[in-house]
């Protein structure tokens, strides 16, 4: 008998094809255990930002993370998964990771894109899957 059971699951979404194919997997999963799922988009802000104030790309970017978010949401209740979301700021693995390892929100599992829309240093992971496959104290399934 399995003692285990996935009640919560991670989803870092970034609108990349990986990550679409990262939120039907979710959801697949979800189904079979009955659990809810969290979508996280992290924007990378720097520092010190040229951008900082420039009020259009903040703009168009929060729109595109809400066109990514409701998308993400509508397939879920089309599957019938609890869909949550949640939007951070700052170096996207390390908030991945911050987050799934929260005590506050008890995550089982981070299902993930193996390479999103972030420059690709290397091969086969991008660095952000990478990091949090490495980091990482949960499972963690990452989607081709």
């Amino acid at each position: 008998m399995i003692k285990k059971k996935v009640t919560k699951i991670l989803l870092p979404l970034d609108g990349s094809r990986n990550s679409s194919r990262g939120l039907e997997m979710a959801i697949s999963v979800a189904r079979q255990f009955e659990a809810t799922i969290t979508g996280v988009y992290s924007i990378n802000v720097p520092p010190h930002s040229e951008f900082r104030g420039v009020g259009s790309v903040n703009e168009s970017l929060n729109k595109e993370v809400k066109k990514i978010m409701e998308n993400a949401k509508l397939l879920s209740a089309q599957n019938g998964i609890v869909f949550k979301e949640k939007l951070m700021r700052g170096d996207i693995g390390y908030n991945i990771i911050k987050l799934a390892h929260s005590k506050k929100e008890k995550f089982n599992l981070i299902v993930m894109g193996s390479r999103g829309r972030g420059s690709l240093k290397q091969m086969f992971f991008g660095s952000v899957s990478n990091y949090v496959l490495h980091a990482s104290k949960i499972p963690v399934l990452i989607v081709k």
